[in-house]
């Protein structure tokens, strides 16, 4: 995936959080020889401890307490987890009113949103937990992927509780918490296991061998299932308030999933890509052959016709786009047996993972290939809900306990403090047989996968 070779003891060592100030290192963090700084392509994203640093007294896990941040798109959530999988609080705060005045997730506002209750969200995080910053071990914040001036927010706040408190700061990807959470609800969810992670950002397929090794399967080669429905709902007139796939999923139950002959995407490419962008013109074709006009007719003034039309096509819409996600499981089931036979679990997770319709159908494809579908409880799947904090703060708590984690920052860091987000960042190294069909990717700017960073520490 065009990925960089194995990075240097220096830079893993240095710090994700930079200062910007002379690109000098964070104080308490090591530099590259020279004096330094690390391009902001090698830097890592947490220091790696064979035993706690001095600023981190060694904990048992009963005791051990993060409170994890989530800021990467358009909702702030924040949660406090204990070592032993006890969610002791959680907020969020929706941006739903903006996305549904502006069509969808407009980054500079929804920045501004983060910024208006970042605060608060956190303060009543801690409060509901009946603690303080004194009763953390760590901060775990998301810094990627995601949007930068979202992801930013997060990263900015989780750095003053950290430095005003003198704790731990862990680094985490956004879609490594979300296959990690099922280990907060599966206790015997053992590596290795295959992961299906479908958001409406992300269609991703990776083995996950071990904490922070992942092999990318398959991934998005244009647009993602949950961006899929989320169009398809909206042209078909539906309230997306509460988003646009459990709206679709709904209307779906009325119609004929035969009605509409849409094409299944990519069944000639024999790997385990997705591609949605073909089947949503599809739709749209559909849509505008029978003539619903949704600025005149919203789904809830459509006459009962209407309605059946619409639904017709949200289920021939949804048959086809699962069809799509059991053949590229299918074929992942079969590369992952090959790098680990004893893979035992598929774990599906993400927003789209609370779709019921979504879980029947892969758990038929699981159980057929002699498999067990692991999904989280839709409250820790979804983007929009306040389980992304949840699965900030167990990933961070994954991470600590292997000795994952950056130092204090500086009680006294300037805010001009600049932070190495990571808005496109692979999980994992590219399965070798998958490479060749991904080649509309875009490929500029992305930093080297969690992966690659870990694995590259290992080695030196």
């Amino acid at each position: 995936m065009g990925l960089s070779s194995p990075l240097s003891v220096s830079s893993f060592l240095h710090t994700a959080f930079r200062l910007a100030a002379g690109g000098r290192a964070a104080a308490c963090h090591s530099t590259p020889a020279g004096g330094r700084a690390a391009a902001s392509h090698s830097t890592r994203t947490f220091s790696s401890h064979s035993s706690p640093p001095p600023a981190v007294a060694p904990i048992s896990r009963d005791d051990l307490v993060v409170l994890g941040i989530e800021t990467s798109c358009d909702d702030t959530a924040a949660s406090i987890v204990r070592g032993n999988g006890e969610i002791l609080s959680q907020v969020i705060s929706s941006q739903a009113e903006l996305l549904s005045r502006y069509g969808g997730v407009a980054p500079k506002r929804a920045e501004e949103a983060h910024l208006q209750v970042i605060d608060q969200v956190v303060q009543q995080t801690l409060d509901s937990a009946n603690m303080t910053g004194k009763n953390l071990s760590a901060v775990a914040v998301t810094i990627g992927p995601g949007l930068s001036l979202c992801l930013r927010v997060g990263v900015k706040k989780a750095r003053r509780v950290a430095g005003l408190f003198n704790l731990p700061i862990i680094g985490i990807h956004h879609m490594e918490a979300h296959a990690l959470v099922a280990r907060l609800i599966e206790k015997d969810l053992q590596f290795p296991f295959l992961a299906l992670l479908i958001s409406g950002g992300h269609n991703l397929l990776i083995l996950a061998r071990s904490l922070g090794h992942y092999v990318q399967l398959g991934t998005t080669i244009d647009d993602a299932i949950g961006e899929a429905y989320d169009k398809t709902a909206r042209w078909l007139g539906l309230d997306i308030g509460k988003g646009g796939g459990p709206a679709l999923e709904e209307l779906a139950r009325e119609g004929d999933a035969d009605s509409v002959k849409f094409s299944i995407p990519m069944r000639q490419h024999k790997d385990c890509n997705f591609s949605y962008a073909g089947l949503k013109t599809q739709v749209r074709m559909a849509i505008e052959s029978r003539n619903i006009c949704i600025d005149k007719s919203p789904i809830f003034s459509a006459n009962s016709l209407d309605r059946r039309s619409r639904a017709d096509i949200a289920a021939s819409f949804q048959r086809v786009a699962v069809v799509h996600l059991e053949d590229r499981c299918e074929r992942s089931i079969e590369w992952a047996m090959k790098i680990e036979p004893s893979i035992k679990c598929l774990v599906v997770s993400g927003g789209v993972a609370s779709n019921q319709y979504v879980r029947n159908r892969l758990n038929h494809l699981v159980v057929k290939n002699g498999l067990r579908l692991v999904c989280p409880p839709p409250s820790l799947c979804t983007d929009n809900g306040m389980g992304c904090g949840v699965m900030v703060a167990w990933t961070g708590i994954e991470h600590f306990l292997v000795g994952r984690y950056d130092f204090p920052p500086p009680v006294n860091d300037p805010e001009d403090y600049m932070y190495d987000l990571r808005p496109r960042w692979p999980l994992g190294e590219e399965y070798s047989q998958g490479r060749s069909e991904a080649r509309s990717l875009r490929r500029a700017r992305i930093h080297p996968s969690l992966t690659s960073i870990i694995q590259g520490s290992m080695q030196q």
